[in-house]
């Protein structure tokens, strides 16, 4: 893992940072690449435009690791609201949810109460709702809960991380059951015991897990959707599926918004099934920092717009 990356990782849990880096100004400037502002309005004005280019998208409301179960009834309340408006105003939006944001850190129990009533107004509504996989120590807690729900609710879907040794397990443990499986590489700062620390092993890792996946579509029904911008890992991705038959339209990409905007409406074009990842809400900078560490080059886009106020 480089130098730049672990900066950055540990940069995204420093309390100090957390409290004083949002107020600065240039930061929040250029975090306009990476969400159309903080306000939910913001983000579905953004979808609106996605989906008249016929490219779909999936909500997250930022937050994590709550303190108060009184904070998670909000979020699941927030949830709601906002399955209840895209439904009455026919946009084609997802959501996903930490279920740290849930309560998950007070109480397995409530956050799996509370994520149960998203998924039961998304059934209710014909709509998805994703569970969002954060640090590795929450994995088990996770899966538990995405099984447990599964049983009922066929809209519920999960991230795994291919940076994390286990993951290869942990797939194969779930497609028999036609799973709902984003694939992701990974963006918390884990041991080299836990997760690969060369990124070279997490690439391997992600396109033999990719393999799997594109397998569980054809074979076993399950939906997978590749979250990842690495366009020749997306080019071997591609290509295995069409040697194992996989239509495009079954091959799910899923990008974040202000990432290679011109690959994903390429991609779209081409017949591929994109969706756009939308982040909005005050609780960024963790979320904001992470995204740069996947990615340290991005780091030079902030500094561009230090010297260009």
């Amino acid at each position: 893992m480089g130098l730049s990356r672990n900066i950055l990782l540990w940069a995204s849990e420093n309390q100090y940072l957390l409290k004083h880096v949002p107020n600065y100004r240039f930061v929040r400037s250029a975090l306009n690449r990476f969400m159309p502002g903080e306000e939910l309005d913001d983000a579905v004005g953004a979808a609106r435009t996605f989906q008249g280019n016929g490219i779909p998208t999936v909500f997250t409301f930022l937050g994590e690791s709550i303190t108060d179960l009184s904070e998670a009834v909000k979020v699941r309340d927030h949830y709601i609201a906002l399955l209840e408006r895209i439904a009455r105003e026919k946009l084609d939006i997802e959501v996903s949810v930490k279920l740290t944001q849930l309560g998950l850190d007070l109480s397995a129990d409530h956050a799996y109460e509370n994520f149960k009533a998203l998924a039961i107004k998304a059934k209710e509504l014909n709509n998805v709702v994703w569970i969002d996989m954060e640090r590795s120590n929450y994995v088990d807690a996770t899966l538990d809960l995405y099984r447990k729900a599964r049983k009922d609710y066929s809209n519920a879907g999960v991230c795994l991380q291919s940076y994390l040794r286990r993951t290869k397990k942990d797939v194969e443990s779930l497609i028999g059951g036609s799973p709902m499986i984003r694939l992701v590489k990974g963006a918390y700062n884990e041991p080299a015991d836990i997760a690969f620390p060369d990124k070279e092993d997490v690439d391997k890792n992600y396109f033999e897990l990719s393999t799997i996946l594109l397998k569980a579509i054809r074979d076993h029904g399950a939906r997978a959707a590749f979250g990842t911008h690495d366009t020749d890992l997306l080019g071997k991705i591609m290509k295995v599926a069409g040697d194992l038959g996989v239509p495009k339209e079954n091959v799910e990409l899923q990008m974040l918004y202000g990432i290679k905007a011109n690959e994903q409406k390429r991609l779209a074009g081409e017949g591929y099934n994109v969706r756009v990842l939308i982040s909005y809400g005050k609780a960024w900078y963790k979320w904001y920092v992470r995204r740069l560490a996947e990615r340290p080059a991005n780091v030079g886009f902030v500094i561009r717009n230090v010297f260009s106020k």
